[in-house]
């Protein structure tokens, strides 16, 4: 009896051990391009593409987003080859990049720390200038309305750009999922047809130029320059349904404002609206946020749009891009059945940023700095020079670039909060450390240290 015991035993074990679920779960690899990207390009080895978003000279590093993932990669200014739009350029170049261009790196990995040989700048889509419409064309056709203009305009990008604001009068059939909205063109295939997308190095007007002229139709251009440029010239488009479900509900900081005077606005508003008129806008634009912010503006009226238009011109002529008017204004978003809210309006505009990921406030970071708790540890990811003309009391200093190679000496038992001087290397370092496993925030802020450790700190 007591060997049968034995043998059922053995069995259960042998089958515990074979379960799926016993086993360790590999993570998941790290994409070498955004999803986005792989609907023109395949996966190559030592190659990411994304989009370049930081470049640290410092510590020798540039930072990549992949919209899912973020990728640091090092380089060294005396070999790396830059290359921008087809045109060969030193590194300093790499200073001069915004934020957002499309990049595609080739490196070397060694004890798992990729060096860039090269970093290439995506230049403009090269389209026939027979298919291509420029923005006084675009601008005379929304003005006349798709109907009156004879024309289709589609824009190409995915459904959450979409929703972020589009070109008055136009359809969303992103690139990427270009066939399965087919029903959304025109049956008309001689009809006017223009694609649009996020600009002159987006493929996808272009690409879906080239199926449209597939399945036959006869006049087919692209708006090449896009929604950049529109929404630094005009005023946008944002659909009730978007403001609430992309904006609103996802409480994504934004501006929104009323048009009408404040009495009509007091009997019943959109949560959060700001109450400015017309005739206000001057004067409200000497307290508005900073232009550098680029903060989003979406402005509606009782559902006309002429006050809506008329105020959304304004911001945008006083140079704020990413200006959009709702349609159908209030009486589309209470036909709708939204909520509205009644009462004295607010007439001061206020705009926060959305941190990003891992940021946190300037003014927590000076209370950790000031007395920092047992269990956090404030980490130090500047050069030893700088370091050495002052530093936080009780931080510690490993230097970006040489945090892979010393992490052991950075202990997973804390909250790890790194800086350095502006904020790009300390979030260079987050991005390591939390794929490490950590749990790490960063400060973005114009910092300086003196010898007594007395923090001075900008945002």
């Amino acid at each position: 009896m007591k060997r049968k015991i034995r043998v059922a035993l053995g069995a259960l074990t042998t089958a515990l051990v074979l379960l799926p679920a016993a086993r360790a779960q590999a993570p998941a690899a790290k994409p070498a391009m955004p999803a986005v990207c792989t609907s023109c390009h395949k996966a190559q080895a030592d190659v990411i593409r994304g989009y370049f978003d930081n470049v640290a000279f410092k510590s020798q590093s540039i930072q990549l987003g992949l919209v899912t993932a973020t990728e640091i990669v090092r380089f060294d200014p005396k070999t790396i080859k830059v290359v921008d739009a087809g045109v060969a350029k030193t590194a300093e170049h790499l200073r001069e990049v915004k934020k957002g261009h499309e990049a595609r790196i080739e490196y070397t990995e060694k004890d798992g720390v990729k060096t860039a040989s090269l970093i290439e700048f995506k230049g403009p889509i090269d389209i026939a200038q027979d298919k291509l419409v420029f923005y006084p064309e675009i601008e005379r056709l929304v003005a006349a309305g798709p109907a009156a203009g004879g024309y289709t305009l589609v824009d190409s990008r995915p459904l959450p750009r979409f929703q972020e604001g589009t070109i008055p009068g136009s359809i969303n059939l992103p690139y990427p999922a270009f066939d399965k909205f087919l029903d959304r063109l025109p049956k008309d295939k001689d009809k006017l047809l223009i694609f649009f997308c996020q600009g002159v190095t987006c493929m996808m007007s272009p690409s879906s130029l080239r199926r449209a002229e597939k399945m036959g139709y006869t006049k087919v251009r692209v708006y090449r320059e896009g929604w950049p440029e529109w929404t630094e010239k005009n005023v946008g488009s944002l659909a009730p349904q978007f403001l609430k479900e992309a904006w609103i509900d996802k409480g994504i900081p934004h501006v929104l404002i009323d048009a009408r005077p404040a009495l009509e606005m007091a009997r019943g508003h959109i949560p959060g609206a700001v109450a400015i008129t017309p005739e206000q806008i001057k004067a409200a634009l000497k307290q508005f946020p900073a232009k550098a912010l680029k903060p989003p503006f979406m402005v509606y009226d009782g559902g006309d749009g002429k006050a809506a238009q008329a105020l959304a011109r304004q911001i945008t002529a006083a140079g704020y891009p990413l200006v959009n008017v709702v349609p159908g204004g209030l009486e589309a978003w209470t036909r709708l059945g939204y909520t509205t809210v009644a009462g004295v309006p607010v007439t001061t505009v206020a705009y926060v940023p959305k941190p990003r990921p891992g940021e946190i406030a300037v003014e927590e970071f000076k209370k950790l700095a000031a007395a920092t708790p047992a269990n956090v540890l404030i980490l130090d990811v500047r050069n030893t020079d700088e370091a050495n003309a002052g530093m936080i009391n009780g931080a510690m200093l490993i230097p970006d670039e040489e945090i892979a190679a010393r992490m052991a000496e950075i202990p997973k038992g804390k909250r790890i909060i790194t800086h350095c001087s502006t904020g790009v290397r300390a979030e260079m370092a987050y991005h390591k450390l939390k794929a490490a496993g950590y749990d790490v925030g960063f400060v973005k802020a114009d910092l300086s240290i003196d010898k007594k450790g007395v923090l001075k700190l900008k945002s």
